[in-house]
């Protein structure tokens, strides 16, 4: 059991480094929205080359940070009758869910993007604009990022199996150290 609470303290940990990493890429995107406001109402001269990074940067954004959502479950979901089940009822209907629909569904992307992607470098593709962007580099973020979905799945996977085993959600562990994420005794003491 102390191998599996280190392969997803591991798992959770590059999850949660990557999403915060590339959660800075908002700041670019904002900087080039600003420049282009900037110079296409003040300076009345639009650029051509911000529109396709942006729409490259937000596609990075938004996907690099997946597996950070899945880790502090910020997915959408459903809950109206999944919250009705025993804490044992929802952990085996996560595994069967992450079994059957999660790694077949993101185990597909990832290996279909893998030909994607290598045809893509093959020929150094770029975009069809102007600007000629280098196409290539941006779908190598594709593969990646699911590579993390698959891992994040095996740790979201690996603490329905612990809660099955001690009947403890993982997450909740009263041993955590995480100054992030104190814990709270009775009387309201943080320790």
């Amino acid at each position: 059991m102390g191998a599996i609470k280190k392969i997803i303290k591991v798992i959770d940990s590059i999850s949660d480094w990557v999403g915060k990493i590339g959660s800075w890429s908002i700041l670019v995107i904002m900087v080039l929205v600003v420049f282009e406001v900037v110079s296409r109402r003040v300076f009345n001269a639009p650029t051509i080359w911000t529109f396709e990074t942006l729409t490259m940067l937000y596609g990075f954004h938004f996907m690099i940070v997946a597996a950070y959502a899945l880790l502090h479950k910020a997915m959408v979901s459903v809950d109206s009758i999944y919250e009705k089940f025993s804490t044992r009822n929802r952990a085996i209907l996560d595994i069967l869910s992450y079994i059957f629909l999660y790694f077949p569904f993101v185990g597909g992307v990832f290996f279909y993007s893998l030909e994607f992607v290598s045809k893509a470098w093959a020929i150094k593709e770029t975009s069809n604009s102007l600007l000629a962007a280098p196409v290539y580099l941006y779908k190598t973020i594709i593969p990646i990022v699911f590579g993390l979905l698959i891992l994040q799945g095996i740790s979201e996977m690996l603490k329905q199996v612990l809660i099955l085993k001690t009947g403890k959600n993982p997450d909740e562990d009263t041993d955590n150290e995480n100054p992030e994420n104190p814990q709270i005794e009775e009387g309201g003491a943080v320790r």
